[in-house]
């Protein structure tokens, strides 16, 4: 067995060791009755050396990856989305033992599984980097912006947690509403999995050539049924199905296929769920907040935004402008992504900003926690997957 088989075979203990220990945390939760924390503390000792077995498993296919590639694996969709779960993960781990909150481990993993899960629909295998990439500033900016965003996404899980306690599902009222968005929000990321792994496993392919921004011809394969065409696309796949709007050279029309699929799909799962257990999904998860400290998860929210937030400035900003200025001769050019780093980054200076300055403390905190992880995953998914840039190598 080579590194490559071998760093995926440990991704894969991972994946299933964080899956187990979710469902242990969520029975220790839940086992307790109101005011007491028994079953927890039981419980949460099994399910926290579990973690820490797939988090073993994970650091090791971070390592062989390494090892088999001969750079950081940072490098693409997979490699970072797969280092993004891990540092939340390792995040958890830390904040556990410090506070010994076992709920947070029911929230924190399955959004690491669902991370990993969107991760792996990415190609895979271990290729040569591209000249851009050949430098040591890779594992600099990028391993400092994924430590970032895994310790910024801890905030947003004790925000949730913090929601799910003081928002009344059976009142309607605008925090219902946002709540239960969130939940859907979640539903399309398991709807990505789902739609993916179908057409895979038929072995869709259409192939179609296009004119990209450059007014250059160029080629794309797509893994499911073009909903979107590529600029001045034509078919060369026969039977294909043809694409129901054509988009400028500016859209990537395959990877916003992705996206509109995932959400059309996304959307029946959530409303089988609704149907099935005839309540949202928000009041599904009420049972298991009912013994939440709601200053503990204030103060886990806070204190992961003021670890995170620093460490963000130094990967997304400064390490990004000044590899910036050695690969482009420029320390700013207003690609996509280096805008929306600057949004992420504006967003977070204003929440302590509203902590410090206005008192924004408790729910608002939280709502904001939870915004700004909303802010980071749309800069995953959306700016990586749709808008073309100088960045689209990711």
């Amino acid at each position: 067995m080579n590194l490559a088989d071998l760093s995926s075979n440990l991704l894969y203990v991972a994946f299933v060791a964080y899956l187990i220990a979710t469902f242990v945390f969520g029975g220790a939760v839940k086992g307790n009755k109101e005011g007491t924390f028994n079953s927890e503390k039981r419980w949460g000792k099994v399910a926290i050396t579990i973690t820490l077995i797939g988090f073993a498993a994970n650091l090791g296919y971070f390592f062989t990856r390494w090892g088999a590639t001969g750079h950081a694996p940072l490098s693409n969709m997979f490699e970072f989305t797969t280092a993004f779960g891990m540092t939340l993960v390792g995040g958890f781990i830390i904040l556990y033992f410090l506070y010994k909150t076992a709920v947070l481990g029911m929230i924190v993993l399955p959004v690491a599984l669902l991370i990993i899960a969107f991760a792996s629909m990415f190609p895979s295998e271990v290729s040569p980097l591209i000249p851009a990439l050949q430098t040591s500033w890779l594992a600099i900016h990028v391993s400092t912006v994924v430590i970032a965003e895994g310790i910024l996404a801890i905030s947003a899980a004790a925000g949730l947690i913090y929601l799910l306690k003081v928002v009344d599902p059976a009142k309607k009222s605008k925090q219902r509403f946002w709540l239960e968005a969130m939940m859907y929000s979640l539903v399309l990321v398991v709807g990505f999995v789902v739609v993916s792994s179908f057409f895979s496993l038929t072995g869709y392919e259409a192939e179609f050539t296009y004119v990209d921004k450059e007014d250059q011809e160029a080629a794309i394969t797509y893994a499911m049924p073009p909903i979107f065409g590529m600029n001045e696309y034509v078919a060369l796949t026969d039977g294909a199905m043809t694409p129901l709007v054509e988009t400028p050279a500016l859209v990537h029309a395959g990877k916003l296929t992705t996206v509109v699929w995932s959400v059309l799909v996304g959307t029946i799962l959530y409303w089988l769920i609704r149907l099935i257990f005839r309540k949202r999904i928000s009041a599904l998860l009420k049972p298991f907040v009912k013994n939440v400290n709601l200053q503990l998860m204030d103060e886990i929210g806070y204190r992961a935004i003021i670890i995170g937030f620093p460490i963000f400035t130094l990967g997304a900003l400064v390490f990004a402008m000044i590899w910036a200025q050695i690969a482009w001769s420029r320390f700013w050019g207003w690609d996509p992504k280096e805008v929306w780093a600057l949004i992420t980054w504006l967003f977070y200076a204003a929440y302590l900003h509203l902590r410090l300055g206005k008192g924004w403390q408790g729910e608002k905190s939280a709502w904001l926690a939870v915004i700004g992880f909303a802010i980071i995953m749309f800069n995953l998914v959306a700016v990586n997957l749709i808008i073309a840039g100088l960045h689209s190598y990711a």
